[in-house]
C-alpha cells in the first residue's frame, strides 16, 4: 500500500514577513509553514523567564535554605536520556551553588518508574547517608504513594516533571511542572531536563539576593546547555520557540568544543564530528548510548558518564555505553525479526491495532520493538515482555489518529481487571497486564482503537515541503539547513519532485545507490535500507544533505519515498 504525499500548507504573508525580517527566502518559507510568522531569538535574553513557572519561586527559596543549611540533597531521576540529563545538570548546578548532593535513579526491572516507595527505601539506605530533601527531575508527578513514604520516613520531596498530572497530586514542598493546573509558562513542552535547568537560574538568582555571591556572580550556568539540548532532543519533546532557543545554545556550545568530557565522549565513540553537530546528533547517535544503559542494565552509568570531568574516565564509561547499546541493537534487531515472523504466521484478525509478546523478550527493548511494528503496519502497536507472577509488561507507540492513553483507559473500562496499571500519553503508554487475558486485551485494544478513530484501519501521510526549485539544489542549501534546529513539531525539511533515473546499483546489498536527473541538472542520492530496483522515471520523497569527498563537498538527496510517477497528489 501507497502512502499518501502531501505538501504543507504555504503561507505566502508569514514567508514575506520573514524575509522582510533577514531571512533566507527558503528558510522563511519552511519556517512559515511551520508556524513561524516573526524570527525569535536563539540569544539568552529571549528565554522565557523562570518566574512564570508556578511554585519555581517556592522551590528555588526552599532549596536556597536547604543550600544554606548543608542538608543532604538527592536527586531523584528517570532511567532515560532526559532523566540522565536532567540529573547530571541538577547535580552540576548544585554543586556549583555550594550543595551536598548525590544522586539515585530507579532500576526499571526492580523499583519501577519515577519515586516509588522502593525507591524511598534505596533512598534511605544511600551510600551518602540518609537524604534529608529529595527531588525529583524528569519524574514525581504521579508518585502520591513515594512522596507519602518519603515524609513517613523523615525526608521532604521537591518535584520537578514535565509529565501530564493526573487527577490527584503528590503531597510535595513544591511542584514545578508548566503541565499542572494553572501554571502560566507559555511553553508546555519543556523536557524535565528544561524543567530542571530553570528551578537551578531560579535557585541562582535567590542565592544572589541573598548575598551568597560576591558582585551578584554565581556559577555560570549556560556551562550546561550541551545537556539540556541533548536530553531535549532525545525526549522528542516539541521544538517550539523557547526549546529551540536551548537546542541552539547546547548546540552551538558543543561545535565550538565547550561541552563536558562525557559529551565530548560520546560524540567520538559514536563517530560524530562534534564540530559539525546537529539535532539528528543527539536524538540518534548519543541519545541512544545513554538510553541503552537504562534500557539493559543501570542508568547510574549514563549519569556517571555525564558527570565525568576527568576526559579519560569519560571516555571509558562512553565505551561501556556503546559496547551496551551495539547489545541493545542485536536484541532489537531479533526481537523485532520475531514479532514479524509471528505476526505473518497469524491471520489477519486484528485490523486496527497490533499486539505481540513472546518469551524471553526483554522487557527494555519491548518499546523499540513497538516502535518499528507501529512504522511497520502504521498501526498502534504494543510489544509485551514477560514480568514477574504470571504477568506481560507492554510498552505501546501509536500514530496520529489515535491517542494511546485514551484507548488503554477505555479497555480498562470495557474489560475490567485485565489490566493492572498503565500511563503514557498520546503516542507512547506502558502497561501492566494479567498475561492470561492477552487475548482478551488484543480484542478489546483493537475495539478500543476502532472507536475512538472511527477508522478499521490506516493509511500512512507523508508529508513534504513540495516542490524545491532547482536554483536550491546544492551544496550550499544542503549547508543552509544543516545548520538549522530541526526535531519534534518542526520537522527537517523534505521535498517532492519528479526525476529520471540515469544509473542504479546496490550498495552492499542493502542500499540503493542512484544517479537522477532534473531540469537538467543531475546529482548524486541513495536510498539506505531499499534494494528494490526504481523505474525509469520517479516521483521522490527526499532531503538534502552535503557529500564531501576528495576535498570537495556536494549535495546528495537522501530517498526517503519514490514510486512511478505520478504519486498520490493529495495536498498539491
Amino acid at each position: 500500500m501507497q502512502p499518501l504525499i502531501h505538501s504543507r500548507e504555504p503561507h505566502p504573508e508569514r514567508t514575506s514577513e520573514l524575509i522582510g525580517a533577514g531571512i533566507h527566502p527558503l528558510l522563511a518559507r519552511l519556517w512559515a509553514a511551520r508556524g513561524v510568522s516573526q524570527p525569535a531569538s536563539t540569544e539568552w535574553e529571549g528565554l522565557i523567564p523562570p518566574k512564570r513557572l508556578s511554585h519555581v519561586d517556592l522551590a528555588a527559596e526552599l532549596l536556597a535554605d536547604a543550600i544554606t543549611a548543608r542538608k543532604r540533597l538527592m536527586i531523584v531521576a528517570d532511567y532515560d536520556c532526559d532523566g540522565a540529563t536532567a540529573c547530571a545538570v541538577a547535580v552540576r548546578g548544585l554543586r556549583d551553588m555550594g550543595a551536598q548532593v548525590d544522586f539515585l535513579v530507579p532500576n526499571r526491572f526492580e523499583t519501577g518508574y519515577g519515586l516509588s516507595p522502593a525507591v524511598v527505601d534505596l533512598a534511605l539506605r544511600h551510600p551518602a547517608g540518609k537524604p534529608d530533601l529529595l527531588i525529583t527531575v524528569d519524574n514525581g508527578i504521579a508518585s502520591i504513594e513515594g512522596v507519602a513514604a518519603a515524609h513517613a520516613a523523615g525526608m521532604e520531596v521537591i518535584v520537578t516533571d514535565h509529565h501530564l498530572p493526573g487527577a490527584a497530586l503528590p503531597q510535595a514542598l513544591a511542584i514545578v511542572n508548566p503541565n499542572q493546573a494553572g501554571c502560566s509558562f507559555p511553553s508546555k513542552h519543556l523536557a524535565g531536563v528544561g524543567v530542571i535547568f530553570y528551578v537551578l537560574l531560579a535557585v541562582r538568582a535567590v542565592l544572589r539576593a541573598r548575598g551568597a555571591f560576591p558582585d551578584r556572580q554565581g556559577p555560570r550556568l549556560d556551562r550546561y546547555a550541551d545537556l539540556v539540548a541533548l536530553g531535549t532532543v532525545a525526549d522528542v519533546v516539541r521544538l517550539d520557540a523557547n526549546n529551540r532557543l536551548l537546542v541552539t545554545q547546547g548546540l552551538r556550545r558543543i561545535r565550538q568544543g565547550r561541552m563536558q568530557p562525557g559529551i565530548a565522549a560520546l560524540f567520538q565513540v559514536a563517530d560524530r564530528d562534534a564540530h559539525e553537530a546537529t539535532t539528528s546528533d543527539l536524538g540518534f547517535a548519543l541519545g541512544p548510548r545513554i538510553n541503552a544503559a537504562g534500557r539493559m542494565a543501570d542508568m547510574s552509568l549514563g549519569i556517571h558518564c555525564l558527570l565525568e570531568d576527568n576526559p579519560e574516565r569519560a571516555r571509558s564509561l562512553a565505551q561501556s555505553l556503546d559496547a551496551i547499546n551495539r547489545e541493545r541493537r542485536e536484541r532489537e534487531s531479533t526481537m523485532r525479526d520475531e514479532a514479524l515472523a509471528q505476526l505473518d504466521a497469524q491471520p489477519p484478525t486484528r485490523a486496527a491495532s497490533v499486539c505481540v509478546w513472546q518469551a524471553g523478550w526483554h522487557q527494555g527493548i519491548i518499546g523499540l520493538v513497538a516502535s518499528r511494528l507501529k512504522e511497520t503496519y502504521w498501526r498502534p502497536a504494543i510489544a509485551f515482555a514477560p514480568d514477574a507472577h504470571d504477568t506481560l509488561r507492554g510498552s505501546g507507540r501509536s500514530i496520529p489518529d489515535v491517542h494511546l492513553r485514551d484507548a488503554l483507559d477505555l479497555v480498562s473500562k470495557r474489560l475490567p481487571g485485565a489490566i493492572l496499571q498503565f500511563g503514557g500519553h498520546a503516542m507512547a503508554a506502558g502497561l501492566t497486564l494479567h498475561a492470561a487475558a492477552f487475548e482478551d486485551f488484543s480484542r478489546h485494544f483493537d475495539e478500543a482503537v476502532c472507536t475512538l478513530s472511527g477508522c478499521q484501519g490506516f493509511d500512512q501521510t507523508i508529508l513534504t515541503d513540495g516542490s524545491l526549485e532547482p536554483d536550491y539544489l546544492t551544496a550550499e542549501t544542503a549547508e543552509l539547513l544543516h545548520g538549522q534546529i530541526w526535531g519534534a513539531g518542526f520537522p527537517m525539511p523534505s521535498f517532492r519532485d519528479t526525476f529520471r533515473v540515469v544509473h542504479q546499483r546496490l550498495l552492499k546489498d542493502r542500499h540503493l545507490k542512484l544517479f537522477l536527473e532534473r531540469d537538467g541538472l543531475r546529482m548524486d542520492a541513495i536510498w539506505f535500507n531499499h534494494a528494490e530496483p526504481l523505474p525509469e522515471t520517479i516521483e521522490a520523497v527526499y532531503r538534502l544533505e552535503r557529500n564531501t569527498w576528495g576535498g570537495r563537498t556536494t549535495v546528495q538527496l537522501m530517498i526517503e519515498h519514490a514510486a512511478t510517477a505520478m504519486l498520490p497528489t493529495a495536498g498539491r
